[in-house]
């Protein structure tokens, strides 16, 4: 009877309207004074430990890292390349708006952060086609949950941190079910199209899709850092996140000058002419040719990073991009490369003069401030979350609700169900990571003890999250999608429903089909082994 009034506390305070992360952190508090032998000093300490947890510290990282890419001009270009390779299906903007979204969602880690960015660009440009405001808006909003499924992931690191599991394994984990949800919201996208004879877009030749894919490769190239990084060894997911948001801050403020006191400032000016850029972009495609190589090389075998084919790829890349794209002489070959040579020297210039002024300009200064409200917001959340949750522990309440669960004959297929049930309630009135705070600690030792596997309990809880994130009347997604659309939320609700649809057919595959949550992250990386 005692550890009811421990979710009586929670409940009674939401219902009034408290703040989710007082509510958790004083119904523990509450409970702890009035019906349980531990000392106060227990509140302090879990405190203490909740805010030394070396994997929470990869989330402002993250979220720094996703603002940089929001504010920088990256969505743009994320779009320009998917409108370039998709755009020509039937309904083919839309679709590209799903792929977007895609990738956006391997740089965030986000689904506020994906619908804002994408969307605000997406979404005018499908009215712009012939598309109705309530498709697009639809579209966009369903599309955006990906940012939490597809890794890097907040809301995964915050299961990792509440459960003790591998973020590794939970970001590889997140990649088939995110590249099958994308799928599948692009088939019933182009279903529609069919019978809506929604429009194509003109197909835009390869050289557009080249010219798109350059300019997108250097953000894109994040996810590579991260990922790579991490199933390398190079760096943990904490310093990885620390990279990615160093990373992040100087592509915004010097590669694609969106922002700061670059902004507006080219690299290549009108007055250097046609033989300094093809020059620039020879030496440029060529280191980079050679870097890349020397990656895949130093992978696949046991050689140093750089070696003598290395400098082959660099001279056959500065050799061939002038004579066969340039269209240039061999005899002008050493004034491209002398002029090249001075845009490179002439942009190199400009960032070390404006480095520091950079650092301190009131755009970076903006990224940073709305970076750190959000943070604190939701490491204030996190840590009465782990507060509470350390209350349940104590208690032996999962314990107890696993007991009940096994004598009524539960089973992990009847367990999954009511994980379903629960979550999908639960995520209509609460934010992801404090819901999945709250529940995780109680569902984990009971999926354990039915034989459910932690790596595909956490990707099942993140897709419940998702679905979460567009339902009434709490859904973060349709408050942001009617934000940037200036609809009301009701008509938001009712574009996003036909899609909604689509995503619980697909929690349904992810809950019943294990292998594609466990598949990719034990074979790469072995077992989760639960110690605790």
């Amino acid at each position: 009877m005692e550890t009811a009034f421990l979710f009586i506390f929670v409940f009674g305070f939401l219902f009034l309207g408290v703040p989710i992360a007082v509510s958790l952190g004083l119904s523990a508090v509450l409970y702890i004074a009035l019906f349980s032998h531990d000392s106060m000093s227990s509140v302090a300490v879990q405190l203490f430990n909740a805010s030394q947890n070396f994997t929470l510290l990869a989330i402002p990282f993250f979220i720094l890292a996703s603002s940089f890419m929001s504010t920088g001009g990256v969505a743009r270009r994320i779009i320009r390349f998917s409108i370039a390779t998709v755009g020509s299906i039937r309904g083919g903007l839309a679709i590209a708006g799903v792929f977007a979204c895609m990738l956006f969602a391997a740089l965030s880690g986000s689904s506020p952060a994906t619908v804002v960015a994408i969307g605000t660009i997406a979404i005018a440009g499908m009215r712009q086609a012939g598309y109705t405001k309530e498709f697009a808006a639809g579209v966009i909003a369903n599309a955006g949950t990906l940012g939490i499924l597809i890794p890097p992931s907040i809301v995964m690191v915050v299961y990792a941190a509440a459960t003790n599991v591998s973020v590794g394994r939970m970001f590889l984990a997140g990649v088939i079910p995110g590249l099958i949800a994308g799928l599948m919201l692009m088939i019933a996208i182009y279903v529609m199209a069919r019978v809506k004879n929604l429009p194509a877009q003109p197909w835009p030749g390869f050289k557009e899709i080249w010219g798109a894919l350059s300019e997108a490769a250097v953000g894109l190239f994040l996810m590579v850092i991260i990922l790579g990084g991490i199933y390398l060894g190079i760096f943990t997911p904490t310093e990885a996140a620390a990279v990615a948001a160093v990373y992040a801050g100087l592509i915004a403020l010097f590669v694609y000058r969106d922002m700061g006191p670059l902004s507006g400032i080219g690299w290549i000016q009108d007055n250097d002419g046609p033989l300094a850029l093809t020059g620039f972009k020879a030496i440029t495609y060529s280191v980079v040719a050679m870097f890349v190589w020397s990656g895949i090389a130093a992978l696949v075998s046991e050689r140093a990073f750089f070696g003598l084919d290395s400098a082959i790829v660099l001279i056959i890349a500065l050799l061939a991009y002038p004579l066969l794209r340039g269209g240039i002489t061999p005899a002008a070959l050493p004034a491209a490369y002398g002029a090249g040579g001075r845009v490179w020297g002439r942009n190199l210039g400009i960032i070390t003069w404006k480095f520091l002024p950079a650092m301190f300009h009131k755009d970076t200064k903006k990224v940073l401030t709305d970076s750190a409200k959000t943070t604190i917001m939701l490491m204030f959340i996190i840590v009465n979350a782990l507060l509470f949750a350390h209350t349940l522990t104590a208690e032996q309440i999962p314990q107890v609700i696993t007991d009940w669960m096994v004598e009524a004959g539960f089973n992990w297929f009847t367990f999954l169900i009511a994980v379903n049930i629960l979550l999908l309630i639960g995520g209509q009135f609460m934010e992801p990571s404090g819901l999945l705070l709250i529940v995780a600690p109680v569902v984990f030792p009971i999926g354990l003890e039915l034989g459910v596997d932690p790596i595909h309990l956490g990707i099942l809880m993140v897709v419940n999250m998702e679905i979460g994130m567009i339902t009434p009347p709490i859904g973060l997604n349709l408050f942001v999608t009617s934000g940037i659309t200036g609809m009301s939320l009701v008509q938001v609700v009712k574009a996003a429903a036909p899609f909604v649809l689509v995503l619980l057919l697909f929690l349904v595959l992810v809950t019943y089909v294990p292998a594609l949550s466990t598949w990719l992250p034990y074979t790469l990386m072995g077992p989760e082994i639960i110690t605790q």
